[in-house]
Formats: C-alpha cells, sequence, structure tokens
C-alpha cells in the first residue's frame, strides 16, 4: 500500500466506539462497571436473532446486550449468550495469542482492587512498578473476573503515595 492508500484508509476511522465482552451473569458485569468504574447502562436490549446469526457464523444465536458509557472513556458492551447451549468459557493468560484485556488509569490502585474483589475480580499475578514504557514509575496488576474477563489497573506515578 501507498503512503496516499494508508492516509485515505485512516481517515475512514472516525472514532472507538465500544469494546465488547461475552458474559455469563449480564447483571453481576452490568454492576461491576457501573459500581466500580463508574459508567451508566445506556442501552439493554435482545437483538434479531438472524442478525446475530449471520454477524457470528453461531448457530442458533441469542443474545442480551448491555451498552456502558462513561464520559472520557471507551464504551462497554456486555453481551450474554441466550443459546446456543453449549457454550464454554474461554480463560487465557496474559502469554496466550488473542489475550486482551482493558486498562484503567486509577488513582489508588490498592483500594481499587479491594474493591473489586466483591465484583469476584481476582488478581492475576501480583502488583508491579512499571521501570520502563510510558507508564514507567506505575504500579499496575492485571485482574480477572469469573467469566474470564481481565482488567489491568495502573496507577500513574503522578498519584504515587508519598
Amino acid at each position: 500500500m501507498t503512503g496516499n492508500a494508508e492516509e485515505i484508509v485512516s481517515e475512514l476511522v472516525v472514532g472507538t466506539n465500544h469494546v465488547g465482552f461475552t458474559v455469563s451473569d449480564l447483571d453481576r458485569s452490568v454492576a461491576m462497571f457501573r459500581e466500580l468504574f463508574g459508567y451508566e447502562l445506556v442501552s439493554l436490549a435482545g437483538r434479531e436473532p438472524k442478525n446475530v446469526v449471520l454477524l457470528t457464523s453461531i448457530a442458533g444465536a441469542d443474545i442480551m446486550v448491555a451498552h456502558l458509557r462513561k464520559p472520557g472513556l471507551v464504551g462497554v458492551e456486555l453481551i450474554a449468550y441466550l443459546a446456543p447451549a453449549d457454550r464454554t468459557q474461554v480463560v487465557a493468560r496474559p502469554c496466550d495469542t488473542g489475550y486482551a484485556h482493558l486498562t484503567y488509569d486509577v488513582s489508588d490502585v490498592e483500594t481499587m482492587v479491594e474493591k473489586a474483589a466483591a465484583f469476584g475480580l481476582k488478581p492475576i499475578g501480583g502488583m508491579i512498578v512499571s521501570t520502563a514504557g510510558p507508564n514507567i514509575g506505575a504500579r499496575a496488576i492485571y485482574l480477572r473476573d469469573p467469566d474470564g474477563v481481565s482488567i489491568e489497573l495502573i496507577q500513574p506515578a503522578r498519584f504515587a503515595k508519598v
């Protein structure tokens, strides 16, 4: 692709809409994003099963979808599959190809970890202090919820407790 073609393609991208997670308990996951991260539930509705099947190529798929928003943050879409019955759970390790996580900057990472536990979020590993890259000096930890959704919390160095 030439430089001009790349410029044209990049101009087609006009924003970020949302990050999506498939969850087993929509009420629990909505509560987590509302109460822990301050999101507002803006939509909770099913989708036309024919469209879901066409979009996902999953025969018999039926879903309920929650959309949450918070000004200044990426939107969150939570999807609970009502069908098919043969669903499984993916629990990827951070080293596994396809692993994904959503990261939030927080002002007090230890307090957030404590509050996150009430929603079933548990540390994947330990807390670190970043020694390289754009978050140098920041404290960070990966958490995983009961559905395998991974969330990283970063306390930027400017929020270090003295």
